[in-house]
């Protein structure tokens, strides 16, 4: 592997890693990071900006200087190849054998993430990479044991990489000094290596904004011209997973037109946001215990409701969220029980008009597949409903306060616990994790430790015990919880506490866990 003027590389070169790590390859991402890191820093910056102004007493709403846009008619780029019909897809890390069981799967769609459901161990990051390719290639195999994992003959999954978050660096590849983008990385390595072989389509996380998309759209520009492909070879699903974004899903849509390939409602993150962004405005924005808040209380509703009607208004595909169930293979009453719910929820999203929506696990393709069946039939979606009945307000957006519930130390526990538990496992190089039958990633450890700071610095009383949530007590409650988890959990726990109880909030917890990783 040679050296690229300007261009440093901090992370062990071993195995196969000089394979993507190319001169080429390099050259690049020095090109993405000195053509938009830049933009990318300076929005960043705006997000701040908006979120002391909420802090402040402000509001969110829809934008009145792009009226024009929500009013207006137009539509996004007919639907790519292999994105025409995907009543059914699959999520999960990078890793060999992920890889060959989503891809073995029988879903109509793989994302390929790397970004919550994954953590950004450099071997993860640049062997996620590998895995990419050579799955693209047909040539992915591995072996665990005995067991041999190989890609079936026959139809698969049409891949989607979701790369990391703009706020995400990648301090590994440092570019003229500063680290790079973990965005650009993931995009710049995953496009420069497979888009001759396979369509270059990808799902774009935790956007605020409308120019976040359009600096998306100004990247992916870039690329097609840099190599010589035609406009729009690119499409990317945007996950509506941020309370900001779910104003602006019309302009979103917009800015990325010949590139879009729709919308996804990313249920885990976009409850994070809500407590994120008024996390200290009081009992209006108070949620009840996580497992207690379902897609049907109205804030929830109305997110999904305008979501659909906005993508289907524009030729765009409405995308549900995650089943994140993880079945159990040993207790069958447990599966009756959460398949019951799995197919409830999925009932509701096919009914609502999405085109598809998501599972965690291999196991529960089936019966999403079946549920999309019973409403689709031969079609590949439902683009033709439109929606026009659904009317939603920026009230409907924000009835946060509405949500029924309470708040109790059963829920507490289960926060502190669960988000520990992920947080040792992130730590260890997986983000991925089954807990409790149920798969955590990022986005659910976030709710955990953002709830509990909410509760904290919001005076909550628990409904059932009575007791005042306080910094004593969240240690108490992690003490006792982890006595009954046993081996050493303390790194996790730190960075819990930290994440969870400290006076000013952390935007993300991957922040400090990241500084935390080798």
């Amino acid at each position: 592997m040679g050296t690229v003027q300007g261009v440093e590389i901090t992370g062990p070169v071993d195995d196969r890693f000089a394979e993507i790590l190319t001169e080429e390859a390099q050259s690049f991402l020095a090109e993405l990071h000195r053509a938009f890191d830049a933009r990318r820093l300076e929005l960043l910056q705006a997000r701040k900006e908006r979120e002391a102004e909420l802090a402040a007493g402000g509001t969110l709403g829809f934008l009145p200087e792009t009226r024009h846009i929500r009013e207006g008619e137009w539509r996004v780029a007919e639907p790519a190849p292999g994105l025409v019909d995907r009543r059914v897809e699959i999520t999960g890390p990078t890793d060999a054998k992920m890889t060959i069981n989503a891809l073995n799967s029988g879903a109509k769609v793989w994302l390929a993430d790397h970004e919550d459901a994954n953590t950004p161990l450099w071997a993860n990051v640049i062997g996620g990479q590998l895995n990419l390719r050579d799955a693209n290639a047909g040539t992915l195999s591995y072996t665990s044991g005995e067991k041999r994992y190989e890609l079936t003959s026959g139809a698969r999954p049409t891949v989607v990489v979701r790369p990391r978050g703009w706020h995400l660096p990648e301090k590994h590849i440092l570019v003229d000094g500063a680290p790079t983008s973990g965005s650009l990385t993931d995009f710049g390595l995953y496009f420069f290596h497979n888009h001759l072989v396979t369509r270059p389509y990808f799902y774009l996380p935790k956007m605020e904004s409308h120019l976040e998309a359009r600096l998306w759209n100004d990247v992916f520009t870039f690329a097609e011209e840099r190599f010589g492909r035609p406009a729009g070879t690119i499409r990317a699903t945007v996950l509506i997973e941020t309370f900001p974004a779910a104003f602006e899903m019309d302009e979103i849509l917009y800015e990325l037109r010949e590139h879009s390939a729709g919308l996804n409602a990313g249920r885990w993150d976009y409850m994070f946001s809500v407590i994120k962004k008024f996390r200290t405005r009081g009992k209006d924005f108070l949620l009840p215990d996580r497992n207690t808040v379902t897609m049907t209380v109205p804030f929830m509703r109305a997110y999904t409701e305008l979501l659909v009607r906005t993508c289907h208004r524009r030729g765009a595909h409405a995308i549900g969220g995650m089943a994140a169930f993880i079945p159990s293979r040993r207790d069958p009453e447990i599966n009756r029980v959460a398949l019951e719910k799995v197919r409830a929820d999925k009932t509701r999203e096919a009914g609502d008009g999405f085109d598809g929506s998501w599972v965690a696990h291999p196991d529960l393709v089936a019966t999403c597949r079946e549920v999309f069946d019973g409403v689709l039939g031969e079609r590949p979606n439902q683009l033709e409903r439109t929606r026009e009945e659904v009317s939603v307000s920026a009230d409907d957006l924000l009835a946060v306060g509405d949500t029924p519930g309470q708040q109790t130390e059963a829920g507490l526990r289960n926060a502190v616990s669960v988000g520990v538990q992920y947080l040792d496992a992130w730590l260890k190089g997986s983000g991925a994790v089954a807990i409790n039958n149920m798969m955590e990633d990022a986005a659910t450890a976030e709710i955990s430790r953002s709830q509990v700071w909410q509760w904290l610095h919001n005076g909550v009383t628990l409904a059932d015990t009575g007791a005042l949530v306080t910094k004593a007590l969240v240690e108490q409650v992690a003490d006792e919880e982890l006595a009954k988890l046993g081996g050493d959990l303390s790194a996790a726990r730190a960075l819990f506490m930290e994440v969870a109880v400290a006076d000013e909030f952390i935007d993300f917890l991957t922040l400090p866990a990241y500084d935390r990783m080798p």
